[in-house]
C-alpha cells in the first residue's frame, strides 16, 4: 500500500528500501515503523513509502486522514501540536532547539542531521507567513543570542531568496539548511571571543575566520546533504573579486549557493543588533549591498533580493531615519528601495532617489 509519511502509524511494515542521497538505503524493509522513523522519512522529505496492508500487530492498517491542501495531518497542525500559534512563536522555539543542538556540538558530539532538519524544515515551509514577515527577522532575537538567532534566520532567507531565484523546492529547503549550518563551526571557536563585545584583536579576527572550514568539517560526511550544500557552508563568506575567506577564490569557483547565502548572510548581519555593532535600516543595507554587488556579489541575486524585500506598493505607509511618516505614491523598478512618497504631516512629495540623507526605516 502507498502512503505519504503524514498517513502512517506506529507499527507499519516497510515492503521497499528507502534511500536518501546515497546507494545505502536509509530505512531496509522489513522494518516495522516507530514514531521515529515516520518523523525521519518526514524530515528527510520522502514522498511517499510502500506498506503492508496489515499492521505488526495484525491489524488493518487505516491511513491517517491528510488535509491535503496543506499536506499536513487534519485536523490539527504541526504548528498547534506544538503550541506554535504564530510564526515568530516558530522561530523563537527553533532559535531555543538550535542553541540545543549547538551546544551538543561544542561538547564534541557529531551534527545530527535529523534533529536539523526537524529544527528548520517546518518553519521553511511556512512560506507565507516568511513572505510577510521576512524583513522583520531582525527583530524577533536577542544580542546575547545572535549567533542561534542569526542562524535561523538565515536560513529563512536563504530558502526565502532561493525560492524568489526560481529554484525548486527540494532546492531552496537544502539552500536555508545551508543557511542554518554556515555558522554551526563557531562551536569549535573559544566562546570568550564570540561573545565579546568590543572590536575583536587580529588574532581573534583570524580565529573567526575560521569558522566556515570548521563548519564544513562538521557536514562533509554527511551523505544525506548535496555537494552544493556542504559547499554553500564553506563558501558563505567568499567575494566574488576573491577578497573573501577562507580560501579566497574567485567567482567561477563560487557555488551558487553559497552566493545565496552569502548575500543573505551579510544582510541579516547588518541589520541584527549584535554585541558591539549597532543595527542599520533593512532599506538602508540592501542599499549598500546593491553598491558592491559586481565586486562582492552576484548581481542577479542581489537584483532579485532587492525586488523582493523592498516590495512597496502604493500605498504602503513608511516610516523614515527623520522619524517622519508617509506613504508610498511611485515605486520607480530599477530603485526598489527609493520610491515616491508624500508626507503625513503637510502632503510633502519626496522623491527619496533624490534625497541622499533620507532612507526608509521601516513599514508601518
Amino acid at each position: 500500500m502507498l502512503s505519504t509519511p503524514s498517513q502512517l502509524v506506529p507499527g507499519c511494515i516497510l515492503l521497499k528500501d528507502i534511500y536518501g542521497k546515497s546507494n545505502r538505503p536509509i530505512i531496509y524493509k522489513h522494518t516495522i515503523l516507530t514514531e521515529q522513523h515516520i518523523e525521519f522519512l518526514k524530515a528527510f522529505l520522502v514522498e511517499s513509502v510502500e506498506v503492508d496492508p496489515n499492521l505488526s500487530n495484525g491489524k488493518v492498517f487505516e491511513p491517517k486522514l491528510v488535509d491535503e491542501q496543506v499536506g499536513r495531518i487534519s485536523p490539527n497542525s504541526v504548528e498547534d501540536q506544538n503550541g506554535i500559534s504564530t510564526f515568530k512563536q516558530h522561530f523563537q522555539k527553533a532559535v531555543k532547539d538550535y542553541k540545543k543542538l549547538y551546544k551538543t556540538i561544542q561538547s564534541g558530539i557529531p551534527l545530527d542531521i535529523l534533529k536539523v532538519r526537524q529544527i528548520i524544515i517546518p518553519l521553511l515551509e511556512r512560506v507565507d507567513e516568511i513572505d510577510e514577515n521576512v524583513t522583520r527577522l531582525h527583530h524577533y532575537g536577542e544580542k546575547r543570542d545572535y549567533l542561534f538567532f542569526h542562524s535561523i534566520a538565515l536560513g529563512i532567507l536563504s530558502s526565502y531568496l532561493a525560492r524568489k531565484l526560481g529554484f525548486s523546492k527540494g532546492e531552496w529547503l537544502q539552500i536555508g539548511i545551508a543557511g542554518l549550518l554556515s555558522d554551526s563551526g563557531m562551536a569549535k571557536i573559544n566562546s570568550n571571543i564570540i561573545l565579546k563585545d568590543a572590536p575583536l584583536l587580529e588574532s581573534e579576527l583570524e580565529e573567526i575566520k575560521k569558522h566556515p572550514t570548521y563548519s564544513y568539517r562538521l557536514v562533509e560526511h554527511i551523505s544525506a546533504l548535496t555537494v552544493g550544500v556542504k559547499l554553500a557552508v564553506l563558501q558563505h563568506h567568499e567575494r566574488l573579486d576573491g577578497s573573501g575567506y577562507p580560501l579566497g577564490v574567485p567567482m567561477d569557483k563560487i557555488h551558487k549557493y553559497a552566493q545565496i547565502v552569502a548575500v543573505c548572510d551579510t544582510y541579516h548581519a547588518m541589520t541584527s543588533e549584535r554585541l558591539y555593532k549597532e543595527k542599520k535600516s533593512p532599506y538602508k543595507v540592501i542599499e549598500e549591498i546593491q553598491k558592491n554587488q559586481y565586486t562582492k556579489f552576484n548581481p542577479e541575486i542581489v537584483k532579485v533580493f532587492a525586488k523582493s524585500l523592498a516590495n512597496f506598493s502604493v500605498g504602503t505607509k513608511i516610516l523614515l531615519n527623520n522619524k517622519q511618516q508617509g506613504e508610498v505614491i511611485f515605486v520607480e523598478p530599477a530603485n526598489p528601495t527609493r520610491p515616491i512618497i508624500r508626507l503625513e504631516h503637510n502632503g510633502d512629495i519626496i522623491a527619496l532617489q533624490t534625497a541622499p540623507n533620507l532612507h526608509i526605516e521601516q513599514k508601518i
